[in-house]
């Protein structure tokens, strides 16, 4: 006769989750290590992990009172909580994804009609490498701009460093864009097309 196959980790969590929606009640950790593994397979000695798991991620709502811990769920808000993390880990795939995609494109139009070498590979990363960081400082200038202006004062030194480092940022770039010109006879719009760097990009003023 072979081993019975034990509840993966979210099969514990989905059960534990089915008690809570079809008692509707209000559970010590106690309770749980008695009710879980009667009812739902799960052991008693990952009770306590399962269930500090869901608190965490907000499926599960705990409370102290007294020296005891008492643990409720709702359908709604264990719905409302599931959802939301599941549009965070979207979102960070979905970013994820454009940036590997957009940087590949770009890499892909850089090869065509020529031959691949380490100098065009070393340029690629650095031109990507150099616009993220600028855009990076060029946001937080934007935003020290919007500030109130009883704080303006504080700030502004931060901002003057910000903007001094964007510019050289920008100054690096320009370098980058020149020697590619002289090494690999690109037009100036095409390496811009090809590395996605915009028509209006210039230094801050």
């Amino acid at each position: 006769m072979s081993k019975k196959k034990g509840l993966s980790a979210e099969e514990k969590r989905a059960r534990m989750m089915e008690i809570f929606f079809e008692t509707k009640d209000v559970f010590q950790l106690k309770d749980m290590e008695k009710i879980a593994p009667k009812e739902k397979g799960i052991t008693a000695m990952s009770v306590k992990e399962v269930l500090q798991s869901l608190v965490d991620d907000g499926m599960v709502d705990c409370e102290r009172i007294g020296t005891s811990n008492y643990y409720w769920a709702f359908p709604s808000k264990a719905l409302h909580a599931r959802k939301r993390k599941l549009e965070v880990l979207e979102s960070q795939l979905s970013e994820g994804n454009q940036k590997h995609a957009n940087l590949q494109k770009s890499i892909e139009k850089a090869k065509v009609g020529r031959h691949e070498t380490e100098e065009r590979t070393m340029l690629a990363k650095e031109l990507s490498s150099l616009r993220d960081q600028r855009e990076q400082l060029k946001a937080e200038v934007e935003k020290y701009r919007e500030c109130d202006p009883q704080v303006v004062e504080e700030i502004r030194q931060a901002n003057q460093v910000a903007k001094e480092a964007a510019n050289r940022w920008t100054d690096n770039i320009f370098a980058i864009k020149s020697w590619a010109k002289r090494k690999f006879g690109l037009e100036e719009n095409k390496i811009d097309k090809n590395f996605g760097i915009p028509e209006d990009f210039d230094y801050i003023d």
